[in-house]
């Protein structure tokens, strides 16, 4: 049954891209424009640098910093702090790269990796600050939700979504791997090998980013009406198409909503874009879906909360 129906989409799909090529032209289009003048320019030279700032043991110089409150409050060690700052600095996929690539070297333990899989991945505060704060200032009659509570409720959920991956998988705070252990000089670092290795991801980040974008610009030509369910869906399918919808389509606070629980949850854009670069068979993909839809609900009660005790307050 799975190899019939495996072996039927390729060929369906086929079909729909020679019934409606101008379609498929237009997402691939702009998926390809959004891949070249936004993710490209902000994702790749962050994860250039972050390579070189692990090869020239440069992480505990920049933890430091942060590592009472990351220790204290998620129970990281120094390597996990930049696990998690490499995803909340950089965004999608950013953070579960960073951490399938620290497993494999063994800069931290399974456990913590698991653990940070969970938590570590998020939209970057430029993408907030920009993209999605520029769409939420275009819904119709305003969002009536101001831009920092939309923040806080993306973000605050790591909190307890954390608290409940420690316990499922049994991390409880430990030390990072001695440099012996962890392996750390088993090559030399080459910044050529690095940099292309670099662009490899990021030509499949981009190749998703195109193949969502054509998927989000069928599903945006349905022949029939779904108000809120079509942009819904398009926010689920691929988050900056998406938001684009919402933005257009859906009025008020409903639109926040939508648009904060389509960037928390990352769409399934984004989850192919992760499974991509997690290379290390201990960490589960499906485990992902599931963290990313409990913090995307996790956000949207934190936000309805929000807006009642603005509404309350004001």
């Amino acid at each position: 049954m799975k190899k019939s129906i495996g072996r039927l989409l390729p060929v369906l799909c086929l079909i729909l891209l020679l019934a409606r090529p101008a379609l498929a032209f237009t997402g691939a289009r702009d998926g390809l424009v959004l891949w070249a003048t936004v993710v490209l320019p902000t994702l790749l030279p962050f994860m250039i640098c972050s390579g070189v700032i692990v090869a020239l043991d440069g992480v505990g110089l920049l933890t430091r910093p942060f590592a009472p409150f990351f220790s204290g409050l998620l129970k990281l060690s120094p390597n996990g702090c930049f696990v998690l700052m490499s995803g909340l600095l950089c965004g999608y996929p950013m953070g579960a790269k960073t951490d399938s690539e620290f497993l494999d070297s063994r800069r931290i333990s399974p456990a913590q990796a698991r653990y940070l899989l969970a938590i570590a991945n998020h939209p970057s505060p430029m993408f907030v600050l920009g993209y999605m704060a520029d769409r939420l200032a275009l819904v119709q009659g305003g969002s009536g939700c101001p831009l920092w509570a939309v923040a806080l409720a993306l973000y605050l959920p790591v909190i307890p979504v954390a608290r409940l991956a420690r316990r499922i998988y049994g991390y409880h705070g430990e030390e990072d791997p001695t440099p012996a252990a962890a392996g750390t000089s088993a090559a030399p670092f080459s910044f050529d090998v690095h940099m292309m290795g670099c662009f490899e991801t990021m030509v499949k980040i981009g190749g998703y980013i195109m193949l969502f974008s054509i998927l989000a610009m069928y599903l945006a030509n349905l022949p029939f009406e779904l108000p809120l369910m079509r942009p819904a869906l398009l926010g689920a399918v691929e988050i900056t198409t998406g938001i684009q919808a919402i933005a257009a389509s859906v009025p008020g606070f409903p639109a926040a909503v939508l648009i904060a629980a389509a960037t928390a949850f990352g769409g399934f854009s984004g989850i192919f874009q992760t499974k991509s670069v997690l290379k290390n068979a201990g960490l589960s993909i499906r485990h992902y879906i599931l963290w990313k839809a409990l913090h995307s609900l996790i956000t949207c009660i934190l936000l309805l909360g929000l807006q009642s005790l603005l509404l309350i307050c004001g």
